[in-house]
This record gives C-alpha cells, sequence and structure tokens, in this order.
C-alpha cells in the first residue's frame, strides 16, 4: 500500500472495516435467532396439562388408607413412564391433622418440585 497516495489508502482501509462490521452485525444476528427460537420451544415443551394431570390425581389420594397409598403411588409411578415418559414421585406425610405431599415430576426436559400442604 506504500505506492497508493492518501485517498486510495483511506478508501480500502474503510472497505476492510464495513466488511469486518458487516460479518460481525451478522455473526451477533445469527445467535440472537437461536437464542429466540430455543426460548420458544422450551415454553411450548412446557408440559403445564401433563402436570395439572397428575397434581389432581395425587392429591385424590390424600384420602386414602395408608395400606392402599403403596399400590396407587407404584400405579402413578408406572403410568406416568409409560404414557409420559417422566418420572414422578411423591410423598404424603400426615402430622397432626395436616396433610403434606411433596410432589417431583421430571421429563427429561423439565423438572417441577412443588410442596402441598392442607388441613
Amino acid at each position: 500500500m506504500a505506492r497508493l497516495n492518501d485517498a486510495a489508502q483511506w478508501i480500502i482501509l474503510m472497505g476492510f472495516l464495513v466488511s469486518f462490521a458487516f460479518f460481525f452485525l451478522a455473526l451477533v444476528i445469527n445467535q440472537s435467532t437461536v437464542v429466540g427460537q430455543t426460548t420458544a420451544e422450551s415454553v411450548i415443551e412446557f408440559p403445564k396439562n401433563d402436570i395439572q394431570d397428575v397434581r389432581q390425581v395425587i392429591l385424590q389420594t390424600k384420602d386414602y388408607p395408608n395400606t392402599s397409598l403403596v399400590r396407587v403411588r407404584d400405579d402413578i409411578t408406572n403410568l406416568s413412564i409409560t404414557r409420559k415418559s417422566a418420572v414422578v414421585n411423591f410423598t404424603s406425610v400426615n402430622i397432626d391433622n395436616e396433610t403434606h405431599i411433596l410432589i417431583h415430576y421430571n421429563n427429561g426436559v423439565t423438572e417441577y418440585n412443588e410442596n402441598w400442604s392442607a388441613l
């Protein structure tokens, strides 16, 4: 670039700067579309209805006697694994006429934990 005059060197330098700016902007825009896509997919994949259905069935078990609660717990766990490919565990404890239920739901994408208590 020693043989070019000052105006030509300035034009070439600005050309390099503009091309690097375009490259940088293209890279930033490409990454922003990837982040937006995965965020939208995670909202769509949240199994709200599955969690509500399992939660409703589990909360109905608070009135069961302890002898049948083990069978119901095993049935809920087996059905959730086979039909929804989700691991569901729950524990129910009665303390001073107050029922505490801890619900755990995990389908590999979403993990949900709830601590429910009632009189």
